[in-house]
């Protein structure tokens, strides 16, 4: 972690947690420029020679980040008190959890590998506590793709900050990988490193070429680790697995070396070993140790698991399950060259996405996205405010930024913030805006007093929805004060925009085409006053890789209220399953009775009664559509969707397809007014039959892998998360 944040151009401090005992580890680290070690013990901030639990390493590393702060800024800091470090990279539950209500809280990336990985395993204490570390750090570090979709639908808080961050293979100076061919005319060296354990087959592992022998084939077994489990639920594991390390029958103990000498006896076989008890299957991190074989071109015996199958390849020839299969696996190997070769050459391949400049240009990207550059047009925009409120009248000078002036003030109010989250988090991470929220308890309920604070404070307003908050805010802007209002659906046909003064607003926002001109048509104002801006679409967040079956999968993202027409969807996924019933419908909602102000409408119940009546009774649809939960987990849930459908009477931009088309899915739309401003006219189909057939030819003529990356560029280019916040900027820094 350290090489890789220096690398994306981070100064890092690594602070240890023990007292150093060898400079194996620590003196490399020491040699990298821009690279700081902070030993605590050696420092006097802890005393013994213990490790630092985790509420002393919390206090310590609260107590260096203030010195930072003051070694940076002196005595009188531009930011608040605990802002030295711009981000503090943690790992393990218990730190990151005290770390949580410190100061540090806000700037943590944490990496979490230690959590329950089963539903049964998540008490309410764990999921508490997850949720409180997720709300405290700014980045949620991942080490598998199956882990972030796990912790994303377990603790929703995780949604949106989980950064897929796998683990990273270094060689050791000096190691080069095994060089390429077959074992020839000597025996198969079989390796395994790390500790022993039951549910690590390290037991069996050692009957190895015992068996072996008896097929034929010679072989020895290599085993690296000095860590014998003690494991209370079989008393004599211990004293068995040590007997067997020293027993020689095939069997060649080192015992525990480090971590660079373990690779090189690593380097030296033939063949890895990680072949684990069924339990470990469910296991939601990934083996460096498997990882370490195919960066130096040993390929290794493993058990077959979605995530191996996904980075090795369904057919990749050392899958085993039990020991019969590794014997199989082993004596095939030990004969057919072409096939170890294949094998070396999967887990090489598998490996190249793991290296240290992979993970610094994953670091990197992440870091551009979290700590966005300062713009000139933005700092040159608070400085007109500040010198135009000092003279009122002076004309409009050119954007010339000054050094050291102070950054743009810019105040969002609204009672639902949820369709602006995202920007919000953009907008407080620029350097060059200073942010305040000003949250209505309801439409028409906020606190005047600090609403006034807003406007006597903000170069710019923001009001999310145009309802009494934009009303309350045109009565009373400064001059020279800019007033951004962002209209949506709901309120284009309500009574508020009616009541506001539009002359004192100064923008408009409306986030479709359509819209802007239904506003001016409908409402009269200005279209010199109305710009687009569409909703933004988390392209990072979203793009990861489809499950098996995904091109059969059509998805659904919302079906409330009746307008959502899921009816229409129906009649499309009848007809395809009508030739092929592998195509599924899976509905992510509530569902309409959790709505009250939609199930008390006679209407609607009786909309959706005759839906789910069909549903039931149709034998084309019985156990083809399935209804997932609610929640914040979409970009996990759509790795099994290969088409996102939008089949509504009406939409103001309607997200779920753009979600989906950033995830790798089809997009397939009915012609909703204005559905060709916002999407691609391809996607975009008279009635379900045609969608239908669309659909099915996609599949059919292998077509779908080529709309999906079609699909997603488009989107990313149109309304990727830096594209919409990039036109969002330049609309905050426009002149007063």
């Amino acid at each position: 972690m350290v090489q890789a944040l220096a690398r994306a151009g981070c100064a890092v401090t690594l602070v240890l947690k023990a007292p150093v005992r060898t400079g194996r580890l620590v003196d490399p680290l020491r040699a990298l420029p821009g690279v700081t070690v902070r030993s605590p013990h050696a420092e006097g901030l802890v005393d013994g020679e213990a490790g630092m639990p985790a509420k002393q390493a919390a206090a310590v590393l609260a107590r260096i980040d203030e010195a930072e702060q003051r070694d940076s800024w002196g005595d009188d800091p531009p930011h608040p008190p605990g802002t030295g470090f711009d981000l503090a990279v943690v790992r393990g539950r218990r730190l990151a959890g005290k770390l949580s209500h410190g100061p540090l809280a806000g700037r943590l990336w944490t990496y979490l590998t230690d959590v329950p990985q089963s539903a049964g395993e998540f008490t309410g204490s764990a999921k508490g506590e997850l949720r409180r570390i997720a709300d405290a750090s700014r980045v949620l570090l991942c080490q598998t793709e199956e882990l972030r979709g796990f912790l994303e639908s377990a603790v929703p808080a995780t949604a949106g900050k989980s950064v897929l961050f796998p683990p990273v293979v270094v060689l050791p100076d000096g190691l080069e990988p095994r060089p390429d061919g077959t074992p020839d005319g000597r025996a198969l060296k079989l390796v395994y490193t790390g500790k022993f354990a039951p549910r690590w087959n390290t037991y069996e592992m050692t009957s190895l070429p015992r068996l072996l022998a008896m097929r034929g084939v010679d072989a020895e077994l290599h085993m690296v680790g000095d860590k014998i489990h003690d494991d209370p639920k079989d008393p004599g594991f211990a004293v068995r697995m040590r007997t067997a390390l020293e027993s020689g029958d095939g069997v060649v103990w080192h015992g525990g070396h480090p971590r660079a000498e373990a690779m090189r006896l690593t380097a030296a076989a033939d063949v890895g070993l990680s072949w684990r008890h069924p339990e470990m299957d469910a296991s939601l991190e990934l083996s460096t140790k498997v990882l370490e074989c195919g960066t130096l071109g040993v390929p290794v015996v493993l058990n077959r698991t979605p995530m191996h199958e996904r980075l090795f390849g369904a057919d990749y020839p050392l899958f085993s399950a039990t020991e019969d299969d590794v014997l199989d696996a082993l004596t095939i190997i030990g004969k057919n060259p072409e096939v170890y070769t294949l094998a070396a050459e999967r887990c090489r391949t598998a490996a190249e996405a793991f290296t240290l400049d992979a993970a610094a240009g994953r670091l990197r990207d992440c870091l551009a996205q979290t700590f966005p550059e300062p713009s000139a047009a933005v700092l040159g925009a608070a400085a007109e405010h500040e010198r135009r409120a000092a003279q009122p009248d002076a004309p409009t000078r050119p954007h010339v930024p000054a050094a050291g002036q102070r950054r743009l003030r810019v105040g969002v109010a609204g009672h639902d913030l949820k369709f602006f989250t995202r920007l919000l988090d953009y907008l407080r991470s620029r350097p060059d805006m200073e942010v305040r929220v000003d949250p209505w308890a309801a439409l028409r309920v906020h606190d005047e007093e600090r609403s006034q604070e807003l406007v006597d404070w903000a170069d710019v307003i923001v009001c999310e929805w145009c309802g009494p908050n934009a009303i309350w805010f045109a009565q009373r802007k400064r001059p020279g004060q800019r007033l951004v209002v962002r209209l949506h659906r709901f309120e284009l046909y309500a009574r508020w925009p009616r009541h506001l003064d539009i002359d004192a607003v100064d923008q408009v926002i409306c986030v479709s085409p359509h819209y802007a001109r239904l506003t001016h048509e409908i409402l009269g104002w200005p279209m010199s006053k109305i710009t687009t801006v569409p909703n933004w679409v988390d392209d990072r967040q979203l793009d990861r890789p489809k499950l098996a079956g995904a091109e059969h999968h059509l998805g659904m993202i919302g079906i409330a209220p009746s307008r959502k027409r899921l009816d229409l969807a129906l009649d499309a996924l009848e007809e395809l399953r009508r030739d092929d019933p592998r195509f599924t419908l899976f509905v992510k909602s509530k569902l309409p009775w959790e709505y009250w102000w939609i199930w008390q409408k006679d209407e609607e119940r009786a909309h959706y009664e005759q839906v789910f009546r069909r549903i039931r009774r149709s034998p084309v649809l019985s156990g083809g559509v399935v209804f997932d939960s609610y929640g914040r987990d979409v970009a996990s849930w759509l790795r099994r969707i290969g088409f996102v459908l939008s089949t509504s009477d009406d939409e103001s931009f309607h997200l779920a397809p753009a979600e989906g088309m950033a995830s790798g899915a089809v997009p397939a739309l009915l012609g909703w007014p204005g559905a060709e401003t916002i999407y691609d006219t391809r996607w975009i189909h008279a009635d379900p039959s045609a969608m239908a057939a669309a659909i099915s030819g996609t599949v059919a003529l292998g077509r779908w892998e080529d709309d999906a990356r079609l699909a997603r560029d488009q989107v990313r280019a149109a309304y990727g998360l830096d594209e919409v916040c990039r036109q969002w900027t330049d609309l905050l820094a426009a002149a007063p």
